[in-house]
Formats: C-alpha cells, structure tokens, sequence
C-alpha cells in the first residue's frame, strides 16, 4: 500500500547520507515494518532486517557479544544474516527496537561508523520500561507513523483521482458540485473502515463490513493484550480509561470526566494511564487552552481534556456490541447518514484523527460561566500556516447534524477579533462561504 511517509524516508535517505538514524513510532498494526521493508528493498542494493520480536539465538548473541564492537558485530551481522552489506548502498533496520534497548543506545556508535543507513520501528518505544536504563542517542531522529488517511485510503482503493479534485476545490474555495455526493459515500467508507491497513486490505479484498470488524477487533485484543503484558502496576486503570472513552465521546460535551469511572476520581491518580495510552499512540488527547494564542501549548489546561481514539474504525468495534454489527445493521445506517445515537462522537473522532495525520497538535477552547455571553465551547483550534502579529488562530466547529447552530462560533468571534484568522465549519454538505465563515465538507479537513 502507497504511504506518505515514503517520500519522508526518501528525503532522509538523500540528505542525511547516515548522519542520523531514524526512529519509526506509532502504534501496533499501523503498517511500519512493512514500509520501511518496501522502502530498503526499493531504494537500497541490499539491506539487513533485525526483529527483536522474532530473533534467532544466534542473531541475539551478536548483539549481545559484540554490539559495543562495531566492525566486529558488521561482520558478524552479515555472516548470520547471510546479507552482504556495501558502503553506503545500504541500510540496517532494527525492527520493534523496544524489545531489545540497547541496540537503540548503539545507534550513537554505528550512526558515526557512517558506513550504513539505520532505520529503527518500534511500538510502545517511549514507555519508561523499554527507556529507564539506556542513553538515547542524539543521533535519532523521530517520525511518527499514524494510520492511514483519506487520501491513502483512496489510493489503497485505487483511487488516485478524488483527492487532486477535493484539493482543487478548497484551494480556489469552489464547492464540489455532483463530485460531493460520490465523495460522502467514499469518506464514510473511510469512516466505518479507519486506517489501519490491515482492516483497509480485508476492506478491499470483501467490501465485506462484518469481516472488517474483525480484523478490527482483532486489534483491539492486541492492544488490550499490550495493556495486560507492559502496564505495571496499574493496569485495571488503564482498561478503565481505554473501555470509557466511547461513552465519554458519545455525551454533548466531550470532555473527559474521572467521576463516570469512579467516585471521587482525581486525575493525578489517573494521569499514568492517559500517559500511558497516549505514549502507546492508542489515543489522541485534545487539551483545552484558557486564551486562543500563538504558543497555545503554553495556555494548556491539562486538567480539561478530551480524549479520542486514535483509530475511528477502531472506535466503531471498540464502542458497539459485536452482535449488532454482525448483522450489519449499524454499518448500513452509518452509510446512509440514519443513525439513531450521536453520530458526533465518529464525526468528531474522525477530525481529530485527520488533524493528527497532518500534523496538528489538538486543542479546544471552552468556558464555563453564568453569563451567557461568556459560555461557550470551539471544537478545535489551529494555527494558521504563516504566522503574524495578529489573526493567527483558526476556529473549528464539528457539525454532524444538518440543522445546527453557532451559538458558540459567534460568541467566539465577537470575544477575541484580533486572534482570529479564518473560522471553519466542518459539516457533511458541500463548500460554501458566508458571513466570513468557510463551510466545508469533513473530506477537506486534511487540507487545513
């Protein structure tokens, strides 16, 4: 399957020339191994794949005897793996590196060796267990791997002319016209999917939803499997955390409250368990800030939050019982928009997913008061692109119904002109603009 981060890997490849090694993260079953594997066999003369999952005894004592050794442990690394490496025609992957530290702390010593390229992937590789007793080298390089998007859903569908038009469309403000109603049906294909590539390939191969959902839930057992093995200490938090946020997103107000999971909650007793899903890539929190500024990390209020799943095909298996989507009921009803519970919590789960895949750090304004005028709550908020001395901040709200209101939006506006740049609805209709509001279809949120 065609990923973007391939253009990443490439660009690192050609500029870099080994001078820093790359680490892969994301989470479990997002497709890393398999497109750093494709990137070496396409771009590379040969390439060695170490993984820590799956190693052989002799592969493990050549990285126990001789890690600290680098011309010793290339040669024994070659003869064991039976590959022949060339200077720098090649490329060395260490595959899930949380399972053995110490190769990721080697990365400093082989980096400066410069004879190879070192591309390392790895799940759950910030968890203190895999961290607590090595250096990290300054010598990698982070790139987060998130699920696929739209756009490389489409292409996994073969696809390869919707997206340019969708570009085409919000780049010259033009509504989409016939292409709209065509679009909305790929997009909750997309939506009932997600991202991750396994379910998308049974997706492709069956057009089959029930199938789908079981690929999903097997990830699901995977992930829960994870919290079980590396969480220590803690771990009926954690499955607290994970099993509530359905229902948390599934309220009006998205926030998410402790006092649902137990009484008297407080969130420093559960603050290693978001830490946790969040460092696992399972979830995408969305912080709320007290001022819409540029620096909005620094008005963060990290004891109001949101907390959405980072997969919203995952969400679906994850919120809805098994049998009622055996029988395909739920999936006929999410296609053709009648689905009786709130649709929001997909819709806004979804946008939060697509923000991530493009880069965005989330946050949502809101405030509580008992003056009308000052109650109010903004989905989203980002940056604009090029920033300036005002007019910086781009409000989002989130519509799935088709009669709403912005109550909120108005408000907002109206309390800090100077900050904002351009307010965004995002809504299933077509593009339109109005009363300095652009309305978009959901489609166009990875283009923000």
């Amino acid at each position: 399957m065609k990923r973007k981060i391939y253009d990443e890997l490439l660009k690192w490849k050609n500029e870099e020339q080994g001078a820093v090694a790359l680490l892969i993260e994301g989470a479990r079953r997002v497709g890393k191994s398999y497109i750093v594997e494709e990137f070496a066999r396409n771009e590379y003369k040969s390439y060695i794949l170490v993984d820590f999952s799956h190693i052989s005894k002799a592969m493990k004592s050549v990285f126990d005897e001789y890690l600290n050794e680098t011309d010793t442990f290339l040669i024994f690394l070659q003869n064991v793996s039976g590959v022949q490496l060339f200077e720098r025609q090649s490329l060395i992957i260490f595959d899930e590196v949380q399972k053995y530290p110490m190769a990721r702390q080697a990365i400093k010593h082989l980096v400066a060796d410069r004879r190879y390229d070192y591309i390392e992937t790895g799940s759950l590789v910030s968890i203190n267990e895999n961290t607590q007793d090595i250096l990290i080298p300054s010598e990698e390089r982070p790139l987060q791997m998130n699920p696929m998007d739209f756009e490389e859903f489409l292409w996994a569908t073969g696809d390869e002319m919707t997206f340019p038009f969708i570009r085409h469309c919000f780049e010259n403000k033009l509504p989409m016209g016939p292409m709209h109603r065509k679009t909305m049906t790929l997009f909750r294909e997309y939506l009932i999917v997600g991202g991750m590539p396994q379910a998308v390939l049974k997706f492709i191969e069956t057009k089959n939803f029930q199938k789908v959902d079981v690929t999903k839930r097997d990830i699901l057992s995977l992930y829960r499997k994870s919290i079980d093995k590396h969480v220590k200490g803690y771990t009926e938090k954690v499955k607290a955390v994970w099993d509530q946020i359905p229902g948390e997103l599934q309220k009006h107000e998205k926030r998410f409250r402790l006092s649902e999971m137990a009484k008297g909650a407080r969130y420093r007793s559960y603050e290693s368990s978001f830490l946790w899903l969040k460092d696992a890539r399972f979830i995408n929190t969305c912080n709320n800030v007290t001022e819409p500024q540029v620096g909005m990390k620094l008005k963060r209020d990290d004891l109001t939050f949101k907390c959405y799943m980072g997969d919203t095909g995952l969400l679906i298996s994850h919120a809805f019982d098994e049998k009622l989507i055996q029988g395909e009921e739920l999936y006929q009803k999410l296609m053709l928009d009648k689905l009786e519970i709130n649709e929001g919590m997909l819709v806004e789960n979804i946008v939060a997913q697509m923000l991530v895949a493009s880069g965005h750090s989330l946050y949502f304004y809101s405030k509580s008061s008992d003056v009308a005028e000052d109650r109010m709550e903004i989905d989203f908020l980002v940056e604009k692109p090029t920033l300036t001395n005002a007019h910086n901040i781009c409000p989002i709200e989130v519509k799935s119904g088709k009669n709403y209101t912005l109550s909120s939006l108005e408000k907002f506006r109206k309390k800090f002109p100077t900050q904002i740049h351009q307010p965004y609805i995002i809504h299933y209709m077509d593009f339109i603009e109005k009363n300095g509001c652009q309305f978009l279809p959901i489609y166009m949120v990875p283009l923000l």
